[in-house]
């Protein structure tokens, strides 16, 4: 057996003894080693084991080139690195060629957006919390669903936040930058009925916390217990996937990006971007499932009409 081969042979069997990884996972490292072993054979005398930066790096330059996603790339240099560490710590190599090798860029993850029918049955569900959770979820899921709120933002609201006889909350963002933004009638009515003649408070959501508002802990605690009494899995709803919900369901709607950004209080409109690939993947698959030609389209799940 090569020398290589037998690295690559111990290098799985660490990873199945000590890792635990299922064959898959083997199978999977050691295809994407195979791959760079092959590479370095036909460009000279290197092998799996003593391949230099020089040749690494031109193999995962060349991964892009063959037209292979970040994501794969960068799991064959994931698999590279796993590799090289296990060889320097056996002894077999002094250094690691692979730490000075960059990482490909991944694409930014998809935003996490609810259904309208998942949104509008935990904006119920946060009503009936028992005692006095069921007035503060109410208020809470309303301003994040309606007015696209981070956590921080609607904890800290002051009382003054409301404005008067107007259908709109004065929202302070990152960078102490002041935006309005319009909320809806049901959600300017929750939050005004939150507020307690008798005990006034600076706060719209005041608490005995030390700040005096209510705290991203308790916010979070809210949403939870409300997405377990709507049905929803907790794992799944936050305020920031009801931040995203507002964003991606004012594009369905027909809302332009730059009045998005202004809403968000984003100081880039390229930060907004990233919600037309939401859309674009949820009209592919519209018109996948109920175009009549879809199925015979390339790509499609069946021949002709």
């Amino acid at each position: 057996m090569p020398l290589a081969d037998r690295h690559l042979e111990a290098f799985l069997e660490m990873l199945a003894a000590e890792r635990g990884a299922a064959r898959n996972t083997l199978a999977a490292y050691e295809a994407d080693l195979s791959d760079f072993a092959g590479f370095a054979r036909r460009r000279g005398d290197a092998t799996l084991a003593s391949a230099g930066p020089e040749l690494l790096r031109r193999y995962v330059a060349g991964l892009t080139d063959q037209g292979l996603s970040p994501r794969t790339a960068a799991r064959r240099l994931s698999a590279l690195r796993q590799f090289h560490r296990f060889l320097v710590r056996e002894g077999v190599r002094a250094d690691d060629p692979t730490e000075l090798l960059d990482t490909p860029r991944l694409p930014a993850p998809l935003p996490k957006a609810l259904r309208r029918e998942a949104v509008v049955a935990l904006l119920e569900a946060g009503a009936r919390l028992p005692g006095p959770r069921g007035p503060l979820a109410a208020a809470a899921l309303e301003l994040l669903y309606c007015a696209g709120l981070r956590a921080s933002e609607l904890v800290s609201l002051p009382a003054t936040a409301l404005a008067a006889e107007a259908p709109l909350v004065m929202v302070r963002g990152k960078g102490n930058k002041d935006r309005l933004v319009p909320i809806s009638a049901r959600a300017r009515q929750a939050a005004l009925a939150l507020r307690d003649p008798q005990a006034p408070s600076k706060w719209l959501f005041p608490s005995r916390a030390a700040s005096g508002h209510m705290t991203r802990q308790t916010l979070h605690n809210l949403v939870h217990d409300a997405a377990l009494a709507a049905g929803l899995d907790p794992a799944t709803v936050s305020p920031h996937v009801l931040r995203h919900s507002f964003a991606t369901h004012l594009l369905e709607g027909g809302a332009d990006l730059r009045s998005l950004q202004l809403l968000l209080g984003h100081a880039d409109i390229a930060t907004v971007q990233i919600y037309t690939r939401v859309l674009e993947e949820r009209l592919q698959a519209l018109v996948a499932e109920h175009h009549p030609l879809a199925r015979a389209l390339p790509g499609g799940s069946a021949g002709g009409p």
